[in-house]
Parts: structure tokens; sequence; C-alpha cells
């Protein structure tokens, strides 16, 4: 009668199913799909981009600096000092060597911070500079 129980068990434990490796699997597949997803980055603030009849759109590691009507200049998310834009460049580029600029500037905005940010990114060799539009 001994044995007849233990097969009995035997025949539960074969009918069930581990489900930790499929659940593995799915986390690696999630962290996987996270990683590898491309995050956009904003400029900081939204701006009303003068109109122009050849706007093209652009893709691919991009600075976004954002000038305000005030002239504030916004890059990632922060106010930055006109001093430190050259300096900001250079970091950035530490990580995404081929970056463009897309300066999103506002209509009413002074150009004389669209000159100083086209100067610091003559200065830290970024040949790919934009200026914002809309179509």
């Amino acid at each position: 009668m001994k044995s007849g129980l233990v097969k009995q068990r035997d025949e539960e434990e074969a009918g069930e199913i581990d489900l930790t490796p499929m659940l593995d699997v799915v986390f690696i597949l999630l962290i996987f799909f996270i990683v590898t997803s491309v995050f956009v980055t904003e400029a900081g603030i939204d701006v009303i981009r003068p109109q122009a009849s050849t706007a093209d759109d652009t893709s691919g590691d991009l600075i976004l600096i954002a000038v305000g009507p005030a002239g504030d200049i916004w890059i990632d998310g922060d106010q930055i000092d006109p001093r430190f834009i050259r300096s900001r460049f250079e970091l950035r580029l530490t990580d995404a060597p081929n970056s463009a600029i897309i300066i999103q500037a506002d209509e009413s905005a002074d150009n004389e911070q669209v000159l100083i940010i086209l100067e610091a990114a003559r200065e830290a060799n970024i040949s790919d500079v934009s200026i914002a539009a809309e179509a």
C-alpha cells in the first residue's frame, strides 16, 4: 500500500509546470526592450517656431536647444547660462560624437541668442546645426 501512495505523489508532481524559467525570460525581454528603446529629449520649454518653406525632418542623435521669447536658453530641460553652452555641447559629444544640434528659437526671440549658440557649436566642432521651423 505504501508503494501506491508514492506512485500517486509522483504522478501529481509530474503534472505541475514550473513557470519560473518562463518568467525569467519574460523579464529579460522586458529589460531588453526598455534599455534599447529610444527616449525623446525635449529642450525644456515650448516655443512658437517661425514659418519656413524649406523645413526638413531630422532624426538621430540630436541636441535640442530652445530659445524662449525673453532670450532664455534651455538644453535638456535646464536653463543654461550662455557662457556654458560650449561646455554642455562638449559633454554631450562625449556620449554621442556624431550629434546634431537643432535650435528651436521662438519667433519673437532675439537673434543674438541664436548667434551665441551657433558660435558655441562652431567652437565645439559641431558642423550639423539646424534651426527648427514650421513648414
